[in-house]
């Protein structure tokens, strides 16, 4: 047995592993100033739990987010402000954008990278708009919190391989689900007028085959 394989434990294969990102820490210099902040956003507020010698847990969680934020006094020695390029999924940008700006929140304005492949650091390389032809994955609108902690929306309408379950598609808010219904009965009304017009009655059957192969990235049914 060579020294590397005393030393590497033998462990189960990471693709039978779970690991399910549940929280981001967040450094932030007044609590009360950021607990109303982001729910004033409309995100939920989990908990607010004091400790000993000034030690504070608040959590808060975006709407539809399996994923959580935490901050509070004494839980980080990280700069306030300097979590940055967290990012929010969303499926309507534009929407995402005017809900949160009547919100409060300093957005900038909807963008898109002139590379086309992800977006740059800072406002490098931003172009304004929405992707022009709306790619999934290539809209994005930022904003940043009272320390300048920044957020990314990212707009996703579908899915790469890889974002699916043994279960089928994965949606995470009832406007996810919409959108995806939405998309799925655009689609079966071409479907209709191709195959003559004839009412289907099998529709939530290829409405249910569109949606889950939209969002594993296989081949639409036509």
């Amino acid at each position: 047995m060579t020294n590397q394989e005393r030393e590497t434990p033998k462990t189960a294969a990471t693709s039978d592993l779970d690991m399910k990102l549940e929280v981001v820490v967040i450094p932030v210099s007044d609590v009360d100033r950021a607990k109303a902040f982001y729910t004033g956003l409309g995100w939920r507020l989990d908990a607010d739990v004091p400790g000993k010698d000034g030690f504070r847990v608040v959590q808060v969680t975006p709407p539809g987010s399996p994923c959580s934020v935490i901050f509070g006094s004494k839980i980080t020695s990280a700069q306030p402000g300097s979590a940055q390029g967290l990012h929010l999924i969303v499926s309507d940008i534009e929407k995402a954008h005017a809900t949160l700006a009547s919100r409060g929140a300093g957005m900038s304005g909807v963008f898109h990278d002139a590379g086309g492949v992800f977006h740059h650091r800072g406002t490098e390389d931003r172009l304004s708009g929405p992707h022009p032809s709306r790619a999934s994955y290539s809209s994005f609108a930022s904003f940043s919190d009272p320390d300048g902690n920044g957020w990314i929306f990212q707009e996703v309408t579908t899915r790469l391989p890889g974002r699916i379950d043994e279960k089928g598609a994965i949606y995470t808010s009832s406007s996810d689900l919409a959108g995806a219904l939405r998309r799925a009965a655009a689609a079966h009304g071409e479907h209709e007028k191709r195959t003559g017009g004839n009412h289907d009655e099998n529709w939530p059957d290829w409405y249910s085959e569109y949606m889950i192969a939209e969002q594993s990235g296989s081949t639409l049914p036509t």
